[in-house]
């Protein structure tokens, strides 16, 4: 009972580390990015949703070294079911006219964003992420990056500039200290949830896939969850669609593909909750990519059926582990 409580506490505040170091880190990134003179999209996709996966990134690779590289896979595709239902869905809700997806860049990304998720969903039937399919996805992410930034007319909007006094802080020493900081608290923490979720696994008899899908899965998208809803409810409604893809692409290629080169991700004994999820994946990102490109724009209406798939997700999942056990 000491070890359960001393490992639940140990988590807690593994997760707690993750948000304020997240936290440290965006605000000063954006300060950096604005002085750099970077643009909008540029913030939300890059900056923003690369900080909102640097906990699955950071779980994963600590994973990979334990030798369980099958809690990242499951982290990657629950927190992917949730951020393409219930983040969307409530973004919609909160903002006034639902999330807007009229430009050409977020058009081309949407049918992108498609073809990352479901690859690793594919690249995994036969029971084994490799080295080379983790070779093959963080190229894909390499190759959706060059191409983003192949084109400065994608980006039409500038963040707003900085004056000089403000550029001169956003790239001082004290910045990168604090952003350094961040990265070590990263680090702790992610051995402090990968060493708890092993405990729950072996002493409680949790498989480390439902702990990725559920636990870790909808903990790392709250910041996701909690930045959309931000931006909608002021009106920034450009940005959620740049950070949420972002937060899509990332674990989905960079992440998983990282992973499976340190460790080969085995999930030829994998259960029926991570097949319930690899389904409501494919459903999910494509009831997604049909209301972002039908009229463009995700509307009250759509986030409704989204929250519904959320909820079948969940209720599917339960009744489905209730009988595998």
């Amino acid at each position: 009972m000491d070890q359960l409580i001393y490992f639940s506490l140990i988590f807690l505040t593994s997760c707690i580390g993750f948000y304020f170091s997240g936290e440290l880190i965006l605000k000063n990134l954006i300060h950096i990015a604005k002085a750099l003179g970077w643009k909008e999209f540029v913030v939300s996709f890059l900056v923003i949703s690369i900080v909102g996966s640097l906990p699955n990134l950071f779980v994963g690779v600590t994973s990979a070294l334990y030798g369980t590289p099958e809690l990242s896979f499951g982290d990657v595709i629950g927190g992917n079911v949730v951020d393409l239902t219930l983040s969307v869905a409530l973004a919609a809700l909160f903002s006034s006219k639902g999330i807007p997806a009229k430009s050409r860049t977020i058009q081309n990304t949407i049918i992108f964003t498609f073809l990352a998720i479901t690859l690793p969903v594919l690249l995994a039937l036969d029971g084994l992420v490799s080295r080379v399919d983790g070779v093959i996805l963080i190229s894909v992410y390499l190759f959706y990056i060059i191409w983003l930034f192949s084109n400065k007319e994608r980006f039409s909007k500038t963040c707003e500039e900085s004056n000089l006094e403000k550029r001169k802080l956003a790239l001082s020493f004290p910045s990168f200290l604090k952003i350094g900081l961040a990265v070590i608290i990263f680090v702790l923490a992610s051995i402090g949830v990968v060493d708890s979720a092993n405990y729950f696994a072996k002493d409680l008899g949790v498989p480390l896939i439902m702990i990725g899908l559920f636990i870790l899965g909808i903990g790392n998208c709250v910041p996701e969850i909690y930045f959309a809803i931000s931006c909608a409810r002021k009106g920034n409604d450009w940005m959620i669609l740049g950070d949420l893809i972002g937060a899509l692409i990332v674990p989905a290629t960079l992440v998983i593909g990282t992973v499976a080169l340190i460790c080969p991700i085995n999930l030829s004994g994998s259960m029926i909750s991570l097949e319930v999820a690899r389904v409501f994946l494919v459903i999910s990102v494509g009831l997604f990519v049909w209301f972002a490109r039908n009229d463009q724009v995700v509307s009250k209406k759509e986030a409704m059926i989204l929250l519904s798939v959320y909820i079948l997700f969940i209720t599917v999942e339960i009744f489905a582990n209730k009988i595998a056990y």
